[in-house]
């Protein structure tokens, strides 16, 4: 994961070595970013872009951040530079760029930069984003079984699979397990009941309503007792072997700071063990000692927890392996039990207890005991787990040896927790460590089971968005709720559930944490690929339909086509080992990028003589290419037909570019082993109208003359629908179109230098949004357009999409031809279908408005 960043230097800046002294202040400043201009380097000269890029990186990385890539590239435009540098958490990587940029202002400036603060804010922020270690060695089992995870909160809440694949995760708590179930693991009263019933050995206790109460349950229990909150958790409040009246009333009033419902037990001698369940397995158990120091005969209890906290393991919260030692009133109740006080120098050797509950949060210390634990143990741990209904359950045991049953020493499960945690078990004090997140991966997931559902990418410069909605429409046909987005929206199982364009991934993302969701279709463009990447670490079925002359070059300093493919192949390079590559043959560019896939490849092209298409069906590879009016899916010796004529979309194969699309759809579908019968059925089902796939050829009967709606808006579109138009009857040809501003002069000029060949008259309009244009510029690209037309004798200007529909419509005759290019796709849609309407009424005797 990384930031890019657009950085514009002066003209000094674009050379440091006109900059007297700056290196030298910078590294004063910031010693560990190293030599910017390498030895041996001269040409071209460092800029200020590529300090930045290495003062950010090298900032996270002294803070502890696991970074190590940044590249700085020129653009086009002098001076500016594209900035690229890694990050763990996104945070902390833009947090790094802000030090960065403050780091060379003040070596600029030659004022102070306080370092030491600006990696303190880095550690601190990373800490407070990156996940703890229970759920962090849940995500890092998941990843090493290539299932994908989201994290959806700053939080612990973490995704793993997808769609109606996905399972969910809080710290080390599963979404399948219950919240009555957790409910009853706080209630420690409630729990020591239906482990009684269960036969797992308790102690004996009550709740208590006030400090004298309790000190009259523990009289009634016997002394030693433990104090502890009905409903607490990871033992916060616990105090243990409590001897005197005056440790219990301390004791009653940290509980009390909890929960105002307090309990009183008996207190098991021996030692704290916690056993971890999960599912039906016991996978972990440690054995837990209370915080302590050893004396030395020369030193204080407080220089001695001093000298225990210096320890790197230790630290504040559950960031760490072990948490520092406190000397709060806890500790000073149970060291006056002791006869210390924290100014005491106890005796070389003596062991000095600073609190009895053994929970590592109070500064405890954790030693693996996982093969010591006697079978009849385990099974009490168990059974508890399950009686309560915990899939992950930290189950607490007092007794002198877990080599032992219970029963014979004693001994008496203590507490039962929801949501353990499980660093004890990652990275004990003394032991190995267990693989407790790869336990509760394999609980959440059989074996093999990655929790994905098929996904398809489909990127390119035209028919995206027809082969998207093909391709749903097919895997629809086989049973699966599908999820799809593309310029139109989001579309769950057929329902739009938003609007606009919705080809980023972010839209895509959404889909896959869909619950109804068995497989996912997605329209992949340029912009969000820019913006935030893929929503996904691989798919199964890439889809490139076409680069051509490309679209929207010159934005975001994409210039040449060579430029745009090598954005649109990272959707291919991230195609799954066992996933499918669907290229079209027909286009070279898009052609050589089966090189960077890292599955296999399926070729389409109408012409099965295409010279990569032939050499890959030698070679046993997939292709699919038009012969005899049918499309043809072959390997090897096998072939499947379907004839066109049962392709209502290409009208009969009349329609080439829709014959593209239908191909690559059929291929993506293949590659997902649909069977024949549901890919023919499906292609013989899809309608091309404008509820099912809006701006995508739609063709209207208008008092007997043709309307085409359509949003080609790039050369190699329009080319395509002139060809298409040009098989379809008609006695006069017209067109409607507007152009986007945010194009190239010579992209708008192209698009009616194409038209003008193919259509008789020209209406040109000025859309809503001219996208940095000035007012009129567009229409003058288009009219210059139009000055070799060989065909065009009439041209209108119009200002509104709306009106030049109007003006359009208004001059057709039975037998004519119009092709709108539509801006903005629902509206206009329905403009042109209320005016069909209108036009039906008004004339009675012509056939009613629809959708060829």
């Amino acid at each position: 994961m990384a930031i890019e960043a657009v950085v514009t230097c002066s003209e000094a800046e674009c050379a440091l070595d006109r900059l007297p002294g700056f290196e030298v202040r910078l590294r004063a400043r910031f010693p560990e970013i190293g030599e910017l201009q390498p030895s041996g380097r001269r040409h071209p000269p460092v800029t200020m872009a590529e300090a930045l890029e290495l003062a950010a990186l090298r900032l996270q990385a002294q803070a502890g951040c696991a970074v190590s890539f940044s590249r700085t590239v020129r653009t086009p435009e002098p001076g500016v530079f594209q900035v690229v540098v890694e990050y763990t958490e996104e945070a902390v990587g833009r947090l790094a760029f802000e030090l960065a940029q403050s780091l060379c202002q003040a070596a600029l400036d030659d004022t102070p930069f306080d370092l030491a603060a600006a990696l303190a804010q880095l550690r601190e922020l990373d800490e407070d984003e990156r996940l703890g270690p229970s759920t962090g060695s849940i995500v890092q089992a998941a990843v090493a079984r290539g299932i994908p995870y989201r994290r959806l909160t700053r939080g612990s809440l973490v995704q793993f699979g997808w769609g109606s694949r996905q399972r969910r995760i809080q710290a080390a708590e599963m979404d399948r397990t219950s919240a009555i179930a957790e409910s009853i693991a706080q209630d420690k009263e409630l729990t020591k009941k239906l482990l009684l019933a269960a036969g797992v050995p308790v102690p004996l206790g009550r709740p208590v309503s006030d400090a004298e109460d309790a000190w009259a349950a523990a009289c009634e229990v016997g002394l030693p007792v433990v104090v502890k909150p009905r409903d607490g958790n990871q033992g916060k409040g616990v105090t243990v072997n409590i001897v005197t009246r005056d440790h219990l009333l301390l004791a009653y009033a940290a509980a009390h700071e909890i929960s105002s419902d307090v309990m009183v037990e008996r207190f098991i001698p021996g030692h704290d063990f916690r056993l971890l369940v999960v599912g039906d397995k016991l996978v972990a158990a440690a054995r837990r000692d209370p915080p302590h120091v050893i004396g030395d005969g020369r030193h204080t209890i407080r220089q001695l927890v001093d000298q225990v906290n210096q320890d790197p393991r230790r630290g504040d919260g559950h960031a760490t392996s072990l948490t520092r030692m406190r000397l709060d009133d806890i500790a000073l109740a149970r060291l006056a039990v002791q006869g210390y006080t924290p100014d005491s120098v106890p005796a070389k050797g003596k062991r000095v207890v600073l609190r009895n509950n053994a929970n590592l949060s109070t500064g405890g210390t954790a030693t693996d005991v996982t093969d010591d634990v006697h079978p009849e143990v385990a099974e009490r741990a168990i059974a508890a787990a399950q009686m309560i209904g915990l899939d992950i359950c930290g189950v607490d045991v007092v007794c002198e040896t877990v080599h032992k049953p219970l029963e014979e020493q004693q001994g008496g499960v203590v507490e039962v927790n929801a949501a353990p945690g499980l660093r004890m078990h990652l990275s004990p004090s003394y032991g190995k460590g267990r693989g407790v997140g790869e336990a509760i991966v394999a609980d959440m997931f059989e074996p093999g089971d990655d929790g994905r559902i098929p996904v398809v990418a489909v990127t390119g410069t035209n028919g995206k968005t027809t082969t998207v909605r093909l391709a749903a429409h097919l895997l629809g046909c086989s049973g699966k709720r599908v999820g799809m987005t593309n310029t139109d929206g989001v579309y769950i199982a057929g329902q739009r559930i938003d609007t606009g364009d919705c080809s980023g991934p972010r839209s895509a993302r959404n889909v896959l944490m869909h619950p109804d969701v068995d497989a996912a279709v997605f329209e992949t463009a340029r912009g969000g690929i820019l913006r935030e990447g893929l929503a996904f670490d691989r798919c199964q079925v890439a889809v490139v339909t076409n680069i051509g002359q490309g679209d929207h070059l010159g934005l975001n300093y994409i210039t040449t086509v060579e430029d745009l493919a090598v954005l649109k192949r990272v959707v291919v390079q991230n195609v799954a080992p066992d996933g499918m590559a669907v290229l079209n043959a027909a286009d070279p560019i898009v052609a050589e990028m089966a090189h960077g896939c890292p599955g296999r490849v399926t070729f389409f092209a109408a012409d099965r003589h295409v010279p990569v298409m032939a050499a890959h069906r030698a070679q046993g590879g997939r292709v699919v290419y038009v012969e005899g009016g049918a499309i043809v899916a072959a390997e090897g010796r096998r072939q499947h037909r379907i004839p066109l004529s049962q392709v209502p979309l290409t009208r009969g194969g009349s329609i080439g570019f829709q014959v593209e699309n239908a191909m690559a759809a059929v291929a993506a579908a293949w590659a997902l082993d649909l069977d024949w019968d549901t890919i023919a059925r499906g292609l013989r089902s899809f309608v091309n109208d404008a509820d099912n796939a809006p701006g995508r050829f739609n063709v209207f009967d208008y008092g007997g003359a043709t309307l085409i709606a359509d949003y080609g808006h790039n050369p190699d579109a329009i080319a395509a629908l002139s060809k298409a138009v040009e098989s379809m009857p008609a006695r006069r040809r017209s067109v409607v179109i507007s152009g986007a501003g945010d194009r190239r002069d010579e992209d708008i000029r192209q698009q009616t230098e194409i038209l003008g060949d193919a259509f008789d008259e020209v209406v040109l309009y000025q859309d809503q949004c001219q996208r940095g244009r000035a007012d009129g510029e567009v229409l003058a690209l288009l009219r210059e357009g139009l000055a070799k037309a060989r065909r065009t004798r009439h041209v209108v200007e119009i200002r509104g999409e709306f009106a030049a529909i109007d003006a359009a419509l208004a001059r057709l005759a039975p037998g004519d031809l119009c092709l709108i290019l539509i801006d903005q796709i629902d509206e206009a849609l329905a403009h042109i279908a209320q005016r069909c309407r209108e036009q039906a009424v008004a004339m009675p005797s012509a056939s009613a408005c629809e959708a060829a």
